[in-house]
């Protein structure tokens, strides 16, 4: 099952956890809740190696390491 279809199915049972109202900011909820698990999962994959994280993240090793800090991963 490709990932998206993963978070489809999470994102369909956190709206429906709503009961029909409204969040703000539904885009940096999700996307820092996708961010965490995917930059812990990751740096773990990596041996906690953040170079070749942010590598195989396809981002810069000083902008990882701001999400980590800012997400208290680091």
């Amino acid at each position: 099952m490709p990932l998206r279809d993963h978070v489809a199915t999470s994102i369909r049972r956190y709206l429906g956890d709503l009961n029909g109202s409204d969040v703000d900011n539904l885009y940096e909820i999700a996307l820092r809740e996708l961010e965490i698990p995917l930059f812990a999962e990751v740096l773990r994959h990596c041996d906690g190696n953040q170079s070749r994280a942010a590598a195989m993240l396809g981002i810069h090793r000083a902008t990882l390491r701001k999400k980590l800090r800012d997400y208290g991963l680091a």
